[in-house]
């Protein structure tokens, strides 16, 4: 919202300077983003009068002017040939800076002095709009009325400055400069000085038009629809100062009927629409589009329309996309007699949603969509009124209004003492008093409780916390005093749940993965693959089909991503994701879901080429080893079982997660089968629960002495029942092997030639070591046979030699 500081003065007393001002309301709460002076690159330019013209006695296309500047006279050197004795023309004085960035010094051109320089509209950064007499050939002349001598910013009416807002959601009331001057009001403590419509609630005082008829064919969507009747209407320029403060608005003026409509919008807050009434045949309808219908809007575009877009219509055609942009063929021109202005109240949300499909911002939209107060529509129409009849451009001569129904009016409770407690500061009723007496509330004090009417303009106003806003801004919230947290954990500390996530995704970069966030939407088919169709959550208003539910697994958005990469050609994808699922408890929802945070990788390819280490596979045994960095991290024992019921993996290179007994996962190669929906090949993936992890984490020790004595390694192979677990065996060998034992590593598997029938063969390299003195050889042979010997009496085995 873009505030004329000239306009402002005119509805309220201020005497600051427009910085202060943008000071003012940004402590406020109303936050001004910028401030800028009008006149800027104006401050040195005059208004001069050519007293004399003469030749250049060494350049035959050069003249030398004597300028009356007023305060005094110059002599000007120029190359423009469009000048004569008495014209009045622009004059930058030495030590302007011009729009165009353009400084002025005094210079010499051929050996004549020059003591400024004349100005062409290019230079001054001006449009077609500024009033010439001629401008071929170069420099601005100006009417012969400018007065000589003036300030040229002043002559254009750029002495102003223009504060624009930054409005959030929940102040659409200053998108209206009789709102916004109600703030500064109440900011400053002065009284506003507001147009008598501003809180008229009678209706016009106007005959009602016979000759047509309203019809609310959506109720829902228009509370309510006024019209004014205008005869006599005289189309012709508005008045400078409409212009001025117009296009200090960012509003490009038209004529005076248009200008009034947005002038008033802009002053009230009431977007208004002006139809030409002989364009409109019988009663006016506000409707939902039929099927297949189009309009051509003002900016000559045909539009096709959705079944749900709200119109205004006739009795044959549409004549405007409500609340957005009307229609050409109903547009007021110069043959303009009669008019119907339009001040309606449509639903926010279906502005907002025709808006957006139809590409169409304009500031009735922006206006509807943030919210307008349902009981300003007459009060714009009268001040319309008031307008046609100053500027001479029309005769108001009959009203109607359709009303359905209207919000009721708010009464909130304010308590002193509850105010004080919320805010941390000690109040009185008089502050209190002060601040709705500034804010121009009504209210009922009763024994500390204040009963306030809230103003329909202030629709962000709900409950009592909104009204204790007011009196925090409005007394200071630097009286509000600065208290630290309160609590065990030190200021700005992780939680050990946070460290643990940060930790986990570090681990995972480590291992040579990338991290990705997906949407938590899904398709529906496809989460019901991978997570659980008892437990989906549909969304009631998705952006897509393919994102219809909320996620119950983080593998179908990291499938979709590596899909996407293999299919622009890069090959080697590594990729995991930390991230929630949502999980439905009962069908239908009463409750909110339950968040699961679950960690999930997928690896496709093979890793780079590089010179230093060969390229890796993603295979399983890739995915598997960087589980088991996850559980060395975090001092876990993973265990890996036979896959239950997991028809997407692929049967014989999968297997189920477990930890503590729990399965909290799986990992594996996808099936060949479903490989195929996603144009994968051989792709592997994993996803774990991270609340089971966290749970049983322990800490692990990362420091050891290094060894300074000697190791013995010692390799042992023995031959099995082919459904013995080699984990289970190295599990007992790390048993039996005690402290001395270090590192046990299985390094072949074989079944074949010279293996009986029903066997393997498992080999193990063994190392011993001690931290404090040499081993013998004869101490490590007896305790590898204490091994062979454990191990052929639990598990059935054979020493193989």
């Amino acid at each position: 919202m873009k505030v004329s500081m000239e306009w402002l003065r005119e509805l309220v007393d201020v005497r600051q300077s427009a910085e202060e001002l943008a000071e003012t309301l940004t402590r406020g709460g109303i936050e001004v983003e910028s401030v800028e002076n009008l006149n800027k690159g104006f401050e040195k330019v005059v208004i001069g009068e050519i007293k004399s013209l003469t030749k250049h006695p060494d350049a035959d296309r050069l003249w030398v002017c004597g300028i009356n500047a007023g305060q005094e006279e110059v002599t000007i050197v120029t190359g423009a040939q469009n000048l004569l004795v008495g014209d009045r023309i622009p004059v930058a004085m030495i030590g302007a800076t011009l729009p165009n960035d353009l400084s002025i010094r005094k210079s010499k051109l051929r050996g004549v002095a020059s003591q400024g320089m004349l100005c062409s509209r290019e230079e001054l950064l001006l449009d077609e709009t500024v009033g010439l007499e001629r401008s071929e050939g170069g420099i601005l002349i100006l009417p012969a009325g400018a007065p000589v001598g003036e300030n040229f910013g002043k002559y254009l009416g750029r002495e102003d400055s223009v504060l624009d807002l930054e409005l959030y959601p929940n102040r659409p009331d200053c998108l209206a400069m009789v709102n916004v001057a109600r703030e500064v009001a109440s900011l400053t403590g002065k009284q506003p000085h507001l147009p008598k419509w501003v809180d008229a609630e009678s209706e016009l005082l106007l005959p009602v038009a016979e000759d047509f008829q309203i019809i609310l064919e959506e109720e829902d969507l228009c509370r309510r629809y006024a019209g004014l009747v205008v005869e006599d209407v005289h189309i012709a320029p508005s008045p400078e100062w409409m212009q001025r403060r117009l296009k200090a608005a960012g509003v490009r003026p038209i004529s005076n009927i248009v200008d009034i409509t947005n002038y008033c919008m802009l002053e009230m807050g009431q977007p208004l629409h002006a139809f030409d009434r002989d364009k409109i045949a019988g009663n006016i309808h506000v409707r939902s589009a039929k099927a297949g219908e189009k309009v051509v809007t003002l900016d000559g575009a045909e539009r096709a329309l959705q079944a749900d877009t709200l119109l205004i219509a006739d009795d044959h055609k549409a004549l405007a996309v409500a609340g957005v942009m009307g229609g050409l063929d109903s547009e007021v021109t110069e043959d303009t007699k009669r008019l119907l202005v339009e001040s309606a109240h449509f639903a926010g949300v279906s502005i907002r949603r025709t808006s957006r499909r139809l590409g169409l911002r304009s500031e009735a939209s922006n206006r509807y969509e943030k919210g307008v107060n349902p009981y300003g529509c007459v009060a714009a129409l009268g001040r319309v009124c008031d307008l046609l009849l100053e500027l001479g451009a029309g005769r108001p001569v009959a009203f109607l209004d359709e009303l359905k129904t209207l919000p009721p009016r708010r009464q909130i409770k304010l308590s002193v003492q509850h105010t004080a407690d919320v805010l941390g500061v000690e109040l009185k009723d008089s502050e209190i008093r002060r601040v709705l007496d500034d804010l121009n509330f009504v209210y009922q004090e009763e024994e500390g409780i204040f009963d306030v009417e809230i103003p329909t303009y202030r629709a962000d106003l709900e409950i009592e916390e909104d009204l204790m806003e007011e009196v925090a801004r409005l007394t200071g919230y630097d009286r509000i005093p600065t208290t630290l947290p309160q609590g065990d954990q030190t200021q700005g500390s992780r939680t050990a749940e946070q460290e643990f996530r940060r930790r986990l995704r570090k681990v995972l970069v480590q291992s040579g993965m990338d991290e990705v966030m997906t949407y938590t939407f899904t398709g529906a088919a496809r989460d019901a693959k991978w997570g659980s169709v008892e437990h989906s959550i549909p969304l009631l208003n998705p952006l897509r089909e393919e994102l219809s539910v909320m996620r119950t697994s983080l593998v179908p958005g990291l499938l979709e991503v590596a899909s996407k990469n293999l299919a622009r050609r890069n090959t080697e994808v590594s990729i995991f994701e930390v991230g929630t699922t949502y999980w439905g408890e009962e069908k239908p929802l009463r409750q909110l879901p339950r968040e699961v945070l679950r960690v999930a990788g997928v690896a496709v390819g093979k890793s780079g080429r590089h010179w230093l280490k060969p390229a890796v596979n993603y295979d399983f045994y890739y995915v598997k080893g960087i589980l088991e960095e996850i559980a060395r991290e975090f001092g876990l024992k993973l265990d890996y079982r036979l896959p239950d019921n997991r028809p997407l993996l692929h049967p014989g290179r999968s297997a189920d997660v477990y930890l503590r007994n729990e399965c909290i996962g799986f990992l594996g190669e996808m099936h060949p089968a479903e490989e195929k929906e996603w144009a994968l090949e051989r792709a592997v993936l994993f996803e774990l629960d991270v609340a089971g992890m966290f749970t049983h984490k322990r800490p692990v020790v990362r420091a050891q002495s290094i060894p300074r004595f000697p190791a013995i390694n010692r390799d042992l192979a023995v031959v099995v029942p082919l459904e013995t677990s080699a984990e289970a065996v190295m599990a007992k060998i790390r048993k039996l092997g005690g402290e001395l034992l270090q590192k046990v590593e299985i390094f072949d598997v074989y079944t074949g030639k010279s293996i009986p029938e029903g066997r393997k063969s498992l080999a193990f390299s063994l190392k011993y070591q001690s931290l404090e003195r040499t081993l013998t050889d004869e101490e490590v042979n007896i305790l590898n046979s204490r091994i062979l010997e454990g191990i052929q009496q639990e598990f059935d085995a054979e020493w193989r030699k």
